[in-house]
């Protein structure tokens, strides 16, 4: 059971988060913001693609299809084996939640404001800079690195070894 409260609490943390911060985002105006000495850059984009706008220039239709249909499907699996117990490690299942959240975050946005996500974060250090992105692709970036990471080592992190059950 503590499990499973920890799990909805991240992930609805996570969906929460996000979309408080695109609000307050879409409310504004302005130009960009310039934090850090220009390290973090805060500007809004109404992206119709995936991250880093993948897939942008595909047909309506396919990207209802992939965005909408495909993501949402992924996500109820996603979540299916965390309740069923098939992720059952408190590390594993916090980062599920990060990846489920992020991704129910992001397919909010689509569904709400006509298949766009608002992204509105920057980094640029130097020659080296990110895509515009948001806390939801924060939280993806996080909770599937947490998962390579702890599959591919093997190791004990966040509760113990490996999460996933034979």
């Amino acid at each position: 059971m503590k499990r499973l409260a920890a799990f909805f609490a991240v992930l609805f943390a996570v969906v929460a988060v996000d979309q408080a911060t695109k609000v307050l985002v879409r409310a504004s105006s302005g130009p960009p913001r310039m934090y850090a000495h220009g390290t973090l850059i805060l500007l809004h984009t109404e992206n119709t693609g995936a991250f880093l706008s993948l897939g942008a220039d595909l047909p309506p239709w396919a990207k209802s299809l992939i965005f909408g249909g495909v993501v949402a499907v992924l996500l109820v699996m996603f979540t299916v084996a965390v309740v069923r117990g098939t992720i059952h490690r408190t590390g594993e299942t916090i980062a599920s939640a990060a990846v489920i959240g992020g991704g129910l975050g992001n397919l909010l946005d689509r569904a709400l404001r006509g298949g766009r996500v608002t992204d509105f974060l920057y980094i640029q250090l130097g020659s080296i800079h990110t895509g515009i992105f948001n806390v939801a692709d924060m939280a993806i970036t996080f909770g599937v690195l947490w998962l390579v990471f702890t599959m591919s080592s093997g190791k004990k992190v966040g509760g113990g070894e490996l999460g996933v059950k034979d």
